[in-house]
């Protein structure tokens, strides 16, 4: 349930098209749904402007597909993350209108009814190594509606390569970058923007690099004060904050 599906059957119950009992059980799983291993948050749509994701790391494929499925019933766009090509296989199984993203580890199902956004986003990454959380953000971004522009392998090694997208990067009202090694892709993208930079950190490196600690921890010290951290890998998280950020610039 969004704002825009609520309104539609609201309008629907003034016309007389459905009765108010009928509205009554569309509406019976709010603000959530008990599957009793899981209470799906139905209601969040409502609250944030954004539908509930499912993090399917460490559910079966089977609780991945059951709620994906109910998730999917509610009518709204359904995204799973950190998803197994098993976890697909169950829910494709439930829902066959679901698409995989084996790059992202993304399973997602794009209604018809979902709102377009007027916002743009840059996800950028320093490398191909990177393209996993940098691809799990734009493709959350663009289930969420919004308009992304990736610009991928641009790392500082190369910074010609950044550079020559100058252009793309000022047009948009959010930039995400994602970069592992020694994290210096934000800061460095943060000098060239007036907009934020949401940075994630990959555990993409050798071996001092800790698992992206290096990273976060150079990109928490960035000397570019529009640039802001998100935790290790965590495309999503990214995601979710920059479209917020975007919708918000056109609001």
């Amino acid at each position: 349930m969004n704002p825009s599906s609520l309104l539609t059957l609201l309008a629907e119950v003034q016309r007389g098209t459905i009765t108010p009992d009928e509205a009554s059980a569309r509406l019976a799983n709010l603000p959530f749904e008990d599957l009793g291993y899981a209470k799906i948050d139905h209601h969040r749509s409502l609250r944030s402007g954004l539908p509930e994701v499912i993090f399917a790391a460490g559910k079966t494929p089977e609780q991945t597909a059951e709620i994906f499925a109910r998730m999917a019933a509610a009518g709204t766009d359904v995204i799973a993350t950190r998803a197994s090509m098993e976890a697909f296989e169950g829910v494709r199984a439930l829902v066959p209108a679901a698409s995989y993203e084996a790059v992202a580890r993304i399973i997602t199902l794009r209604t018809s009814t979902a709102e377009a956004s007027k916002g743009t986003i840059a996800v950028v990454c320093a490398g191909t190594s990177d393209l996993p959380f940098a691809e799990e953000a734009a493709i959350t971004a663009e289930v969420f509606g919004t308009i992304v522009t990736r610009l991928y392998d641009v790392g500082v090694a190369g910074i010609h390569r950044l550079l020559a997208q100058r252009d793309a990067l000022t047009a948009v009202d959010v930039v995400i970058v994602c970069a592992g090694m020694e994290g210096a892709l934000p800061s460095v993208v943060g000098g060239l923007v007036a907009v934020p930079v949401i940075a994630v950190p990959t555990s993409v490196g050798y071996g001092a690099s800790f698992g992206g600690a290096a990273a976060l921890l150079g990109m928490l010290n960035s000397c570019s004060p529009n640039v802001t951290v998100v935790n290790i890998d965590n495309g999503f998280g990214a995601a979710y904050t920059a479209t917020l950020i975007a919708r918000a610039a056109h609001r």
